[in-house]
């Protein structure tokens, strides 16, 4: 299966390149909303602009003359202005605007109905009289005083100017300085302004809207500018971000590095003495490096021991192998001297040590016990009665015996595992047992706390405390029982501890009340 290309590019160099796409993706996006919020916000300013100049027009437009209006000759020449009535005439405009017809492309404001303005006399009042009037005689024309208060004059009207406005962005045509011109042979393009529409009303009641534009060049320049400065900077920045991303994970990895080079030594040398070095961090490549550093001296320790094995197990193999082979020599030699009985002890031994090794062999690759229930009581009652030929008689106490011949026994004493296997650890026990007592072997069966306890006492010389977990070893032997008359190899109890961790208990031993050795075997009981 062929790897992609970016699978092969180091861990450095992928950080640094994932880093930097992230950020540039962050900052993109963060540029855009940039330019948007400005784009967004000088076109308001345009607006506001535009609608402060056509509102301080619309309130100086007072009069509709024949020459035009007043309020859009002191403009300032850049800033497009036009007044136009209810039926589309324009009144007057702005020098840019000037001499061109009603803004094209803008949707005017509906008009407001003309409505009185304050002080202003109602049609009533402008004919002179109401029917009252009529009866009482009227009034002979005159509109002077009435009741002492004077008539107000035109002059008098205030100019009244709607409150809302509409606003709009429509292009009009500039020529080559970039004004905005009516004539349009002279436009040389067009250019986008901010156009509002303010309404008012004469003091006359005539009902006027008043345009004004804001040009949005500077917007647009000022847009231009800000996004070419982000597209300048962005390169440079995403630069940098790539840059210190590498050398901080280069930082970072550097013990990752040299762990990987004590490895690769410590493999092309075979010596698992060594050991990685731990950087003094503390943080995830530290507690790898001690991680490592421990699972190198766990496998420095496994293969010593398996080392030790072999050789132990190569000197227990070869001197009944030599022993059967020399008595195997004379016996050719001499048919008469056969030892036959030497050499039939020597393949039983031969035999049982192959055994205890393999057995050695299938718990150290991992062979898990099987889930069968197992009455520990039963078992001990039949492999003390296949055990005819034992030294010393064995006595068996049992939950619920009273006086030790198992008359009177409680519920059995039942847990799960390989019931060879515990066989094999019941045999091994009484074996040492057989070895080392004096005159008395005494196995019990019980229930205590959930755990199902199997004891196995003897009255011989015991063992010694310091010595009480070194006997677990494999081909230990303490000095009384070195000679090979006695029997054993030093694997028996080595294997009862082995298939006693595995079925999830302990074997330990202690002094027993006879004086000798006490080997006490703790497992799970089974559930009822």
């Amino acid at each position: 299966m062929r790897s992609s290309p970016l699978a092969r590019l180091t861990v450095r160099t992928r950080a640094a390149l994932g880093a930097t796409l992230v950020v540039a993706v962050a900052l993109v996006a963060a540029g855009f909303a940039v330019v948007a919020v400005l784009r967004g916000s000088l076109a308001e300013n345009a607006r506001l602009h535009a609608e402060t100049t056509a509102r301080q027009v619309a309130a100086e437009v007072t009069d509709v003359r024949a020459d035009g209006v007043d309020g859009v000759d002191g403009l300032e020449d850049d800033e497009p202005v036009q007044v136009v009535d209810g039926s589309g005439t324009v009144l007057g405009a702005s020098r840019p605007l000037r001499g061109r017809g009603p803004v094209a492309g803008f949707n005017r404001p509906q008009e407001p109905e003309s409505r009185p303005a304050a002080g202003t006399p109602s049609p009533k009042d402008r004919d002179g009289r109401d029917d009252d009037d009529d009866d009482d005689g009227g009034h002979d024309g005159d509109d002077g005083d009435r009741d002492g208060d004077p008539t107000p004059s035109p002059a008098d009207d205030p100019v009244e100017v709607d409150r809302d406005s509409v606003a709009e962005t429509v292009a009009l045509p500039v020529d080559d300085d970039g004004e905005v011109t009516g004539d349009r042979s002279r436009a040389a393009g067009r250019q986008d302004f901010r156009l509002v529409a303010v309404q008012s009303v004469t003091r006359d009641r005539v009902p006027v809207t008043v345009y004004a534009g804001a040009s949005l060049t500077e917007q647009e320049q000022a847009v231009s500018t800000v996004t070419r400065s982000m597209l300048a900077g962005l390169p440079v920045l995403l630069a940098v971000v790539g840059g210190v991303t590498w050398l901080v994970t280069r930082s970072a990895l550097r013990p990752v590095e040299g762990i990987r080079r004590e490895m690769a030594a410590i493999t092309a040398s075979a010596d698992l003495s060594r050991r990685v070095p731990e950087p003094p961090s503390g943080d995830e490549v530290a507690r790898l490096a001690r991680t490592t550093n421990e699972t190198l001296a766990a496998l420095e320790a496994s293969v010593e021991r398996q080392r030790r094995f072999v050789a132990d197990a190569s000197h227990e193999l070869r001197s009944p192998i030599a022993s059967l082979r020399t008595q195997l020599e004379v016996a050719a030699a001499h048919p008469g001297l056969l030892d036959l009985d030497g050499a039939v002890h020597d393949t039983v031994r031969l035999q049982a040590l192959a055994a205890d090794l393999l057995l050695l062999a299938r718990l150290d690759a991992g062979e898990r016990p099987g889930r069968t229930r197992v009455a520990l009581d039963a078992l001990a009652r039949e492999e003390l009665a296949q055990r005819t030929g034992d030294r010393i008689a064995v006595t068996l106490e049992e939950d619920g015996d009273e006086d030790g011949d198992g008359a009177e026994r409680g519920s059995p004493v039942e847990v799960t595992g390989s019931r060879g296997q515990l066989a094999r650890v019941l045999g091994n026990l009484l074996d040492n047992a057989q070895r080392h007592a004096a005159s008395r072997i005494r196995v019990s069966v019980g229930r205590r706390d959930g755990w199902a306890v199997l004891e196995v006492a003897d009255d011989g010389a015991g063992v010694p405390e310091a010595e009480r977990e070194r006997i677990f070893e494999r081909f230990v032997r303490l000095d009384d029982a070195r000679s090979r008359d006695d029997g054993g190899a030093g694997l028996g109890l080595a294997i009862a501890r082995d298939v006693a961790v595995r079925h999830g208990g302990t074997l330990a031993v202690g002094r027993a009340p006879e004086g000798g050795a006490l080997f006490t075997l703790r497992l799970p009981a089974a559930d009822g």
